[in-house]
């Protein structure tokens, strides 16, 4: 089952840029290289931290195409295909080679700020039109619009094809709503790394996560032991990541990941307007973490 596949710890991918503002591949293909070998469980294309908002539709689906190849089945892809018009989603999943992605994710329409019940209508009509299983999101920080417990239940609740959630609302009691009540099956999904291990502890299923990209195997032995239950211990390994965490938030995302990963050498520090890169302060910081806790 799909469901099985996506426990554990997504790659939330980003997109590297040549010095030119193009898609930079090559660094795109090492990236999903270094993720894989570094033991993620899945990757997830096309969110946030792709810097998404400022791809192109049609680079947009070179990137999924091009991600698909490279991941060649190691693992399981989650393509993200979300926007402020639901028309627009319908287009993307027209337009899109999904051919090789196992479910979508699809984010709360932003900055038009729906209702509740906007929010099931435009789900509804995207997990009729949608050839694979949908994972929600919901991040009202960038969306402006929080989607409550109580909707989430009802959309998993009607739609069978809805099949999990990445909740980063930050609302630690709202997770656990949806934890408790939800559908049997249904996917629940930290979009916070800092509360991953605590998601879990509460019944969560995994994460979809930021800082995987940059250091795969020191977050990966992390959430290892709390897939196997062993949540103290998680915790214990964890405790050096959390001032990582903070550091790579900082200053936005993807900014401190791009800056981490640019130090480790697989990327340049590249970011498309609105976006820029890191103050010379967070480089410093990430460059004394990274040192201080072995993780190159």
């Amino acid at each position: 089952m799909i469901r099985h596949k996506l426990c554990g710890v997504g790659a939330a991918m980003i997109t590297p840029f040549t010095p030119e503002g193009k898609v930079d591949y090559q660094a795109l293909a090492r990236m999903i290289d270094y993720v894989i070998e570094g033991g993620v469980d899945y990757i997830v294309a096309l969110g946030t931290t792709a810097e998404t908002p400022t791809l192109y539709i049609q680079e947009r689906a070179v990137v999924a195409m091009f991600i698909a190849n490279q991941i060649r089945h190691r693992v399981p892809l989650v393509i993200g295909v979300g926007g402020n018009s639901t028309s627009e989603v319908l287009d993307q999943l027209r337009e899109f080679d999904l051919r090789g992605a196992d479910a979508i994710l699809s984010v709360t329409p932003y900055y038009n700020k729906p209702s509740q019940e906007g929010l099931y209508q435009h789900f509804k009509v995207v997990s009729e039109h949608s050839p694979l299983p949908i994972i929600l999101y919901n991040i009202a920080g960038r969306t402006g619009v929080n989607m409550t417990a109580e909707t989430t239940l009802r959309i998993a609740a009607d739609f069978p094809n809805v099949i999990g959630i990445k909740e980063a609302s930050g609302n630690i009691g709202q997770i656990q709503e949806i934890i408790d009540r939800r559908r049997e099956g249904f996917l629940v999904l930290s979009g916070d790394d800092g509360i991953a291990v605590d998601v879990m502890r509460r019944g969560g299923d995994g994460v979809i996560s930021v800082a995987v990209n940059a250091f795969p195997r020191r977050f990966m032995a992390c959430i290892d032991l709390a897939k196997r239950g062993d949540f103290d211990a998680a915790e214990t390994a964890f405790a050096p990541m959390h001032e990582v965490v903070e550091a790579l938030f900082a200053e936005g995302n993807p900014t401190g990941v791009k800056c981490a990963l640019s130090i480790l050498g697989l990327i340049g520090n590249r970011l498309r307007l609105p976006l820029v890169a890191g103050t010379p302060a967070l480089e410093a910081r990430l460059r004394e973490l990274i040192r201080t806790y072995d993780l190159r």
